[in-house]
């Protein structure tokens, strides 16, 4: 046996790395099983390349073993194994030039330790996180004798010969009386899950029961019969190995080898408790620049984008690493589910931390080209099932044309805009089809929408008898979206429906001429200012047409908006979210309610007209609520009488 002491020029390392790791001490379960796939797999290598003569790879799996009396933990690998000269230059040799710059260098982008694990290896004393002794029984695939390490957590350490006759490495772990949670079998069954799940090499924890498959002359037998059937009146069982992951996911295979069927079931395997199917999938493939796979899911969504994040799971050669995929992929499609693996990405793998540079930049873009590829073929494949999956979608490719300008100038061939309809076009087919009825005087093209098919109907019906066609846009992003339109477009505004009235929304050249004289106009506005209140409601005396409706409340296009943008953040200027509500009533001069109500002569009920007028237009704008509706209902009673 000898004796030596870690080359490490700090004095203790093994307190700097519990201190600076302790936020993710959970992950020394990865990294001691990433360092066994990662053993395994050079065996196979070797083995492949004819490196290891008279050596043969066979079925190899990495076992975890739990002994909660002795407070051990073991991974068991049959992988390529050290000699004694390997553990002394892998293991013993930890090199660092001082505590203080240590500390300095690895401190993340907020000025915080950051994790040390990945920068420089130490995968394996991420161990000492959780024991208080651990020991190193391996023996290398050559022809060398098998050897012990054994470290207490300082400096010092053992290493002799030992017994072990196969090939690979264990490692022993005494759990430390603050980790006892790691001697739990849920505990690492967990964390075997979360970060193994998908390991290219079959990781044995513990046994199952299984049932024997019945023999063939058995299967011809009454089910009920004894020989069916064991002692107990039982189907017979067995244990067998229980593996906890699937090492060929479905992400590993090409797409050739794939049918809808099994993406649906490796989606289900992804997610567990998610019982609708997704609507369709984009499995990722590249080799050059960068090496990337995954598959991606588009899942049903809803107009709330905050409750959909982190569904995305993000892994390094098929070791989990985080579902924050933020940086790597752009933000708009981390509302996706699936998979990305890629061992091109840089990482802080202790705290899962992404270090955006110029290969993740590369990466983000592909992405992003190959979602919006895969958009256009479903687009131009199957135009009514993309029509009819638009509104389970449209918040992506909406908060993408937003956010990307090169998904922006790819959406143009497939992003939708439908109608209160439910007719579906794109820009381009739109502006056909509206040009000759909605351009203006001024030979701008007026594209009318409502965010509310029921709230808004009235304004909706006004439009259509004219002829025109409406939008019905109702996501939360629609109003920075629709900027971002006027802004890549010339001569082309979007205008809500009841932000006008239907005479005002497209100027033309021909104008009403008002029934009422200018005295009999100052006279109204003046007693219409004394009524309706100032606070909520800006008059204003149009000459509509006679059917037109007499009260009509608007509220301009320019105030909505901003109000809209700073709820969903961004572009409200000079606090206008904080502005008390104001409309625009427009009352319509020709209508013979508004005559009558001038030519009253009794102001009780001159008042009561003006009040009755006000309701119901407010009851079309969805704005008659609470006290104000019950007025209006006994005040109608009362008029019917």
């Amino acid at each position: 046996m000898s004796k030596g002491t870690i080359n490490v020029s700090v004095d203790n390392i093994f307190p700097l790395i519990k201190k600076f790791l302790y936020s993710d001490h959970e992950i020394f379960l990865r990294e001691l099983i990433s360092n066994a796939t990662d053993a395994t797999l050079k065996m196979k290598h070797l083995t492949n390349i004819g490196e290891a003569e008279g050596v043969e790879y066979g079925n190899p799996m990495i076992e975890v073993k739990l002994d909660k009396k002795k407070k051990q933990l073991r991974i068991i690998d049959q992988g390529i194994g050290m000699t004694k000269e390997e553990v002394e230059k892998y293991i013993n040799e930890i090199a660092f030039s001082g505590a203080e710059e240590f500390i300095e260098k690895y401190k993340d982008k907020n000025g915080k330790d950051a994790g040390i694990i990945g920068h420089f290896g130490l995968g394996f004393y991420s161990a000492f996180m959780v024991a208080e002794k651990v020991e190193i029984i391996t023996k290398s695939f050559k022809d060398e004798p098998a050897v012990h390490w054994t470290c207490d957590g300082s400096p010092e350490f053992t290493l002799e010969k030992a017994d072990k006759k196969e090939r690979g490495t264990e490692i022993i772990l005494h759990i430390a009386e603050d980790s006892t949670e790691f001697l739990e079998e849920s505990r690492i069954r967990e964390l075997l899950v979360k970060y193994n799940k998908f390991m290219p090499i079959p990781i044995k924890f513990g046994t199952r029961t299984e049932a024997l498959p019945k023999p063939e002359s058995a299967k011809e037998e009454d089910p009920d019969s004894a020989e069916a059937t064991s002692d107990e009146g039982k189907a017979p069982t067995q244990e067998v190995d229980n593996i906890i992951n699937n090492p060929n996911p479905a992400w590993t295979k090409l797409p050739t080898e794939l049918e809808d069927k099994d993406y649906n079931s490796f989606y289900r395997e992804l997610y567990p408790m998610q019982f609708e199917e997704p609507l369709f999938h984009i499995h990722l493939n590249v080799d050059y620049p960068f090496n990337l796979t995954g598959i991606l899911y588009f899942p049903k969504m809803t107009n709330d984008m905050s409750i959909q994040k982190d569904k995305i799971q993000l892994y390094q050669n098929q070791v989990f690493v985080t579902d924050n995929v933020e940086g790597i992929v752009p933000e708009f499609l981390t509302m996706l589910r699936g998979v990305i693996d890629s061992p091109d990405i840089p990482l802080n793998v202790s705290r899962s931390y992404l270090q955006a540079d110029g290969a993740v930049k590369k990466i983000s873009s592909y992405i992003t080209r190959k979602v919006a590829d895969k958009l256009k073929s479903l687009f131009n494949s199957d135009r009514e099932g993309f029509e009819k999956k638009w509104n389970d979608i449209k918040i992506v490719i909406e908060y993408g044309m937003l956010t990307e300008d090169k998904f922006y100038e790819k959406a143009q061939d497939f992003a939708l805009y439908p109608t209160v309809d439910n007719t579906y076009h794109t820009f381009s087919e739109l502006k056909e089809k509206i040009k000759d009825v909605q351009t203006d005087r001024d030979g701008n093209l007026v594209v009318l929408y409502a965010s509310n098919k029921e709230e808004q109907h009235s304004y909706i019906e006004t439009a259509k008898e004219k002829g025109y066609e409406v939008l019905l846009l109702d996501s939360p992003i629609v109003t920075h979206l629709l900027q971002k339109v006027e802004s890549s477009e010339e001569k082309i505004s979007f205008v809500r429906v009841d932000s006008d009235h239907v005479e005002n929304l497209i100027k033309k050249d021909d104008e009403q001429i008002s029934k009422l004289s200018d005295e009999e106009k100052v006279s109204l506005k003046t007693f219409l200012d004394g009524v309706i209140p100032k606070e909520k409601f800006s008059v204003q005396l149009e000459a509509l047409d006679s059917n037109a409706n007499p009260f009509i409340i608007t509220e301009p296009e320019f105030m909505r908006r901003m109000k809209d943008m700073q709820k969903t953040g961004g572009g409200g200027m000079f606090g206008m979210g904080g502005f008390p509500e104001m409309y625009n009533l427009i009352v319509n001069t020709n209508h013979e309610l508004v005559s009558e109500i001038l030519n009253t002569k009794t102001e009780k009920k001159k008042e009561r007209l003006v009040n009755q007028a006000l309701d119901l237009a407010r009851l079309s704008k969805n704005l008659l609520k609470g006290e104000e509706l019950t007025a209006f209902i006994k005040r109608s009673y009362e008029m019917i009488k």
